[in-house]
């Protein structure tokens, strides 16, 4: 499938004067060596960047003095890994062994959500170095909702994250924004943190409204949720969720950008700051490097790469492709 517009600029900066027209990419691969221009392109039309704050991202001084990581926001490198609706006790099992002995980063945060039959089993087995997610939870306490369950029963089992608002929860379940925004408040009461994700379908890009859309479901969250404190983003596109496409590291990179600037318009520039805002949709062991350089994605939600143990080690371990000299 096609992508007709790559760049997300015109939706930020208004009309397009005849003299700021980017070619359009086939499929996901640039058609033109230009399009870097266009991305950078200054009056009349001005680059995507020039329209965000730019104090929210780490400035040349800073890097050198932190000389740690290139990252906009100020959290840990963060990946989640969605087994979805995959395994058996013994394909697992492996999965588990595999992770406990591969070698991860130490300053990035890890999370895995099993199925919920097998949260159990990875809990009692997995290194305490990964933590357990959720791949959903209830909207509410517990009680006679069947096939449900619940944000106490979670915890209950060594849950500390859950995963809502998965674009396969949105679009094949149906759950709108209202009702994710309120499950993500009830999680994050109970004290379970809310990876949140986001996105837009592959004719939501082409008609422009990737923006749109992404703040409708953010303002969802932000309704209605108590603190931000332990919330991550999950900017996942739809159309590259386990299609085989992916984003480029530059078509990510300014929905985050986007992303963290709502952020500091609608709540504050603090929690603009500290709430990471990872990627997802067919991130593999290949494309992690490149898509972590960027500095506004903090991390990765991984969904087929997690079910092979070192593929999710190496995309763990990206975090150093952030790492500069100091």
């Amino acid at each position: 499938m096609a992508v007709a517009s790559t760049s997300l600029a015109p939706q930020l900066s208004g009309p397009k004067s005849a003299t700021s027209h980017c070619p359009q990419f086939s499929g996901l691969r640039r058609a033109s060596s230009k399009l870097d221009h266009c991305l950078l392109i200054s009056s009349p039309t001005q680059s995507i960047f020039q329209h965000l704050d730019s104090h929210l991202r780490l400035s040349s001084s800073r890097k050198g003095c932190r000389g740690v990581v290139a990252m906009a926001g100020s959290g840990k490198f963060f990946v989640g890994g969605n087994w979805k609706c995959n395994g058996t006790q013994e394909s697992i099992s492996k999965l588990v062994s595999d992770l406990n002995s591969v070698k991860l980063e130490p300053d990035v945060d890890v999370v895995v959500a099993p199925p919920f039959v097998y949260i159990n089993q990875v809990k009692n087995t997995l290194t305490d170095r990964i933590e357990i997610a959720a791949q959903n939870s209830w909207i509410g306490k517990g009680g006679a909702f069947t096939g449900e369950i619940s944000v106490e029963q979670l915890k209950d089992i060594g849950c500390t994250w859950v995963i809502l608002g998965h674009s396969e929860r949105r679009h094949v379940i149906g759950e709108d924004d209202q009702f994710i925004g309120k499950k993500a408040a009830y999680a994050l009461s109970q004290a379970l943190g809310v990876i949140a994700c986001i996105g837009e379908l592959l004719k939501e890009r082409e008609e422009g409204k990737t923006f749109d859309v992404c703040f409708r479901q953010m303002k969802a969250f932000a309704d209605t949720i108590p603190s931000w404190d332990n919330v991550v983003i999950a900017y996942e596109p739809v159309w590259a969720i386990g299609t085989g496409k992916v984003a480029t590291p530059q078509q990510a990179q300014e929905v985050h950008v986007a992303v963290r600037d709502w952020l500091k318009k609608n709540v504050s520039t603090e929690v603009a700051s500290k709430t990471r805002i990872i990627y997802g949709g067919s991130v593999n062991g290949s494309n992690c490097a490149e898509l972590a350089k960027q500095e506004d994605i903090d991390g990765f939600l991984v969904g087929g790469a997690s079910l092979k143990g070192p593929e999710f080690a190496t995309i763990v371990n990206s975090v150093t492709s952030k790492k500069v000299a100091a």
